[in-house]
């Protein structure tokens, strides 16, 4: 399905885009954190690779993509080199860094839903993994840096929210046999827009409704 939809050589450029981007993210928290070197290159890794591994031990998709193309291993460690050494700069431009995580967002969203689709899932459990392709990295990342993950948090700016409405986009066309370029991309435009929305307005989800509680309130980690 993914070969039809797009030529290899276009999936695999955006792949390595996305990965890219996610694992800038994933040293820049790292930095941050005053990891060392070795450490940094571990959460880009797990931030770039992570929610696709997941989905494809879980669909069977073995050995992972992340083992068989040495480029998908390489390009996190070059976001390492970057970062370790450029780290202030980046920093600077933290707000370009989260446009490209919002379109790495969509299109991984879109991939992993089709991706699953292709290796027998239900239309339900495909866009679980499309969601999970999408933010998996992400959640890894704050585990390791000892973190709550950042789509847990009612502070945080919607993040998998955008990447279950792509990927419930993506379902909706495969159960009417519409998925196409057009629909697949206008499923990832839709996630990349909501989490710039998001973004841009601080759109966050709701909390308990009539909450009550006689304990202070938590303050999230500064």
């Amino acid at each position: 399905m993914l070969q039809q939809l797009f030529s290899p050589s276009v999936l695999h450029t955006l792949d390595l885009i996305g990965i890219f981007v996610f694992a800038i993210s994933g040293a820049l928290l790292a930095v941050r954190k005053n990891f060392d070197v070795f450490g940094i290159a571990v959460l880009s890794e797990i931030t770039a690779l992570g929610g696709g591994l997941f989905r494809d031990l879980i669909i069977g998709a073995v050995p992972p993509a992340a083992f068989t193309d040495l480029g998908y291993f390489v390009t996190p460690l070059l976001a390492t080199v970057l970062v370790f050494f450029l780290h202030p700069h980046v920093e600077r431009i933290q707000s370009a860094v989260n446009v490209f995580d919002a379109a790495g967002l969509g299109l991984f969203c879109v991939v992993g839903t089709t991706k699953a689709y292709d290796y027998g899932l239900g239309l339900t459990a495909s866009a679980c993994l499309g969601l999970a392709t999408a933010v998996g990295g992400g959640v890894l990342r704050d585990v390791l840096a000892n973190e709550v993950p950042s789509l847990l948090r009612w502070d945080r700016d919607l993040y998998a929210v955008p990447a279950i409405v792509g990927a419930a986009m993506v379902a909706l066309c495969l159960r009417f046999d519409a998925l196409n370029p057009v629909t697949s991309t206008t499923a990832a435009v839709t996630a990349f827009v909501l989490r710039l929305l998001a973004m841009r307005y601080h759109w966050r989800a709701p909390r308990a409704w009539h909450r009550r509680s006689t304990v202070a309130e938590e303050q999230p980690p500064s």
